[in-house]
């Protein structure tokens, strides 16, 4: 695939949790993203096409969805973490930043809090769509009954209305919603022993209309860092990440713009 070339598949192989849409032969830094419960690495597709093109993004496959349908899921953040950082190991000769939306985002905080232990270079974090980690867990969705996964979903959006009348598709979505809903709700943050989290910027972001994280929720995500903190509200709901991934994009390359450690070329 050419330079700047954005392909519709995933590229990579099964098995492998890094895909690349756009590889940049040289870029100042590398996005990896984490999708949201149930999501897969395409959902980042609109972010990558309103990047530029000195932004290389490695979105995460999870194991069970798409190409990796057949693999078991998996069922803990510790376990996400401990893989994400396993299969990031060869990507650190440029800096990382961390983009994670609803679950995805506490996965990339807490792989952003291991990266300095895995020698991996940290530009920043962005926490979309979620609560900050200290803040009680919510209440348990019970997606594990099918009528109230349904409503959980239509609940947040982002989803095509008519996909719940297909029980086809029902089969292959609430297999990987169940399993990855099980690793946020038995997940419990531990606080570091000494400090902020991080000491990289980290940026909160939410939908002025999201149903459950709020801008409070989001704001509170400044308790986690040492370095500087910004919170970016949206017009939209939970998934305002793609109703609104232009304007997204602009407050991601202007943050990165200011983060990667040599000058833009574009």
């Amino acid at each position: 695939m050419a330079s700047g070339e954005i392909s519709g598949t995933d590229e990579g192989t099964s098995g492998s949790w890094v895909r690349r849409f756009r590889p940049v032969g040289d870029p100042a830094v590398r996005l990896v993203c984490f999708p949201h419960a149930g999501g897969s690495a395409s959902a980042f597709l609109p972010l990558v096409k309103a990047l530029p093109p000195w932004v290389e993004v490695l979105a995460m496959q999870y194991p069970g969805r798409q190409d990796r349908r057949r693999e078991q899921f998996v069922r803990s953040l510790d376990e996400f973490t401990e893989r994400s950082l396993g299969e990031l190991s060869g990507w650190g000769d440029r800096p990382l930043a961390f983009f994670g939306h609803s679950l995805g985002a506490t996965i990339a905080f807490e792989v952003a809090r291991r990266a300095f232990e895995e020698n991996l270079e940290t530009a920043g974090l962005f926490a979309s769509g979620r609560r900050a980690p200290a803040l009680p867990p919510e209440a348990p969705f019970g997606v594990h009954d099918t009528e109230t996964a349904v409503r959980e979903l239509a609940r947040l959006g982002g989803t095509d209305s008519g996909l719940f009348d297909e029980p086809e598709i029902l089969a292959m979505v609430l297999p990987a919603l169940r399993a990855d809903y099980h690793a946020a709700e038995t997940y419990r943050y531990v606080p570091a022993p000494a400090g902020r989290d991080v000491d990289c910027p980290l940026v909160a972001l939410t939908g002025d209309r999201d149903p459950v994280t709020t801008v409070a929720d989001a704001r509170a995500w400044s308790a986690h860092t040492s370095g500087t903190f910004r919170l970016e509200v949206f017009e939209g709901g939970h998934f305002f990440l793609t109703e609104r991934a232009a304007a997204v994009a602009d407050t991601v390359a202007e943050c990165l713009r200011a983060w990667a450690p040599q000058p833009m070329r574009g």
